[in-house]
């Protein structure tokens, strides 16, 4: 769907805009500049932050948290002399011993849930739906793609006996939801990325209190999530060059009666 404006400076929700001091413009979301201000966002983005496919960007939001959360979880595994998973289950059965709840079998879809309201009720997420709902599928089947496997391979016991302990799935699935949730709508507000990870968090210390997974499980779990999101983001955005945005195109043109304006496309 295309249309044509009259040359007025005009400010859309869909758009992101371009605050140049003295005017508002337009943005062109195929080529969003460094101060690129979405819907309800209060502080531009960096050249970077628009940038998934960043390397430096990867390597510090992924690579790095995901390799700190894997390894404090290898590294607890044993009863080393620090706080180790051993203790954390200790500490359960002496605090706890009776503890059992269905809770974190459904806690952490909802972020899911208030995504997909978000996306009903306001056109502040940063990709549109179909690509957004592309990108939360992918992202699943590369957290399945680590998680099972490890599981046979690594064949720790859970400490209630069952076995296919490392890593916790549920944990794995619930960073997997909450970092889509960050990277979608991080620009709405900081209280939806600390809800997101909050309900994450929740989810793997209910893990450890029901007695289905040690506590290096969780670590473990946490960092694949968080992996597996900014893996899938950096290639799209390789891959991609943003596209999806949920942006406009907004370019000159030359209206009917030969003056200036503005044209826009957008697609649904």
């Amino acid at each position: 769907m295309s249309a044509l404006a009259s040359p007025v400076v005009a400010q859309t929700q869909e758009s992101p805009v371009i605050n140049t001091g003295k005017t508002i413009l337009l943005a062109d979301s195929a080529a969003a500049p460094a101060d690129t201000v979405y819907p309800g966002q209060k502080k531009p983005f960096t050249e970077a932050q628009l940038r998934e496919g960043s390397n430096k960007r990867y390597v510090t939001r992924a690579v790095l948290p995901a390799a700190a959360l894997i390894g404090a979880g290898i590294y607890t595994i044993q009863d080393n002399g620090f706080f180790s998973s051993h203790d954390a289950r200790d500490a359960r059965h002496e605090n706890f011993p009776n503890f059992s709840t269905k809770v974190d079998d459904y806690l952490f879809f909802l972020p899911v849930a208030y995504m997909y309201g978000f996306n009903a009720f306001s056109s502040q997420n940063r990709h549109d739906i179909r690509r957004q709902t592309g990108l939360l599928i992918a992202s699943g089947v590369l957290t399945s793609a680590i998680v099972w496997p490890t599981k046979k391979l690594t064949n720790i016991d859970r400490p209630n006996g069952d076995p296919t302990a490392f890593p916790s799935g549920h944990t794995a699935y619930a960073f997997t939801i909450a970092t889509i949730v960050d990277k979608e709508f991080r620009h709405k507000s900081p209280w939806v990325s600390v809800g997101s990870y909050t309900i994450a968090s929740a989810t793997g210390v209910l893990r450890v209190l029901n007695n289905e997974h040690w506590m290096a499980d969780v670590l473990a779990g946490a960092g694949v999530g968080i992996l597996s999101v900014n893996t899938v983001y950096w290639l799209h955005d390789k891959l991609f060059q943003n596209k999806g945005l949920n942006n406009p195109v907004i370019a000159p043109t030359v209206l009917p009666n030969g003056k200036p304006g503005m044209g826009m496309s957008l697609t649904f």
